[in-house]
């Protein structure tokens, strides 16, 4: 005579088990808290990039305010340059702005703006308002010039010198102590007023043009 099986009545969770659960759920909200708590740290990458010391990765980028024109890293070479990685969407963007635009208004490098995953009128407006200190601003509504770079989020800084070397990079918003301690030192070995003076530069875009 054949018997139905009964289901397997449900078993209670040894206290051990419970316990590893618990400790992994916390772990999960710790690291959570410590990602948000980080996104706006100036050091969030503290790894330094492995592009430094090597050939800055080729771009042809259309320019923000006139798309018809392109500029290539083979027309910014022959100069450093430092090149921002920035967007209107970006709340850190906005708190180094001041802070760039005082850096870059002393012209002794060229400051190329790098418009990451942002549309076209909202980079626009969010110059308008703000000011535009870039000596030209390259638009990348793909992103896909950003991989290339290993660029994770923004803003975020590049230092190239004048063979396409990138020398620096910082992730996060720039400071005048950044700046100071850290890009105007770099920029003194480079020599690079020689090399603006020698005019190897690209005609950059008027900052008000629709």
């Amino acid at each position: 005579m054949s018997t139905t099986p009964t289901p397997a009545q449900n078993k209670p969770l040894p206290p051990v088990a419970i316990v590893i659960g618990v400790l992994f759920f916390l772990g999960l909200i710790g690291l959570m808290l410590f990602a948000v708590m980080r996104s706006g740290d100036a050091q969030r990458d503290a790894l330094p990039s492995p592009l430094i010391g090597q050939r800055a990765p080729s771009f042809s980028l259309p320019v923000l305010h006139d798309p018809t024109i392109r500029i290539s890293s083979d027309e910014l070479a022959g100069a450093p340059y430092v090149l921002n990685v920035w967007g209107s969407w970006c709340p850190a963007c906005a708190e180094e702005h001041p802070v760039l635009t005082r850096f870059a208004l002393e012209r002794s490098v060229r400051v190329v703006g790098y418009n990451w995953k942002d549309e076209p009128a909202d980079a626009k407006a969010w110059l308008e308002r703000l000011g535009n200190p870039y000596f030209v601003v390259l638009g990348d509504y793909e992103g896909t010039t950003a991989l290339d770079w290993g660029i994770t989020a923004a803003p975020e800084t590049f230092l190239v010198d004048a063979n396409g070397i990138v020398r620096w990079k910082h992730s996060g918003a720039l400071t005048d102590a950044v700046i100071d301690q850290q890009l105007r030192p770099l920029l003194a070995t480079l020599g690079n007023a020689d090399a603006l003076a020698a005019g190897h530069t690209p005609s950059p875009a008027p900052a008000s043009q629709p």
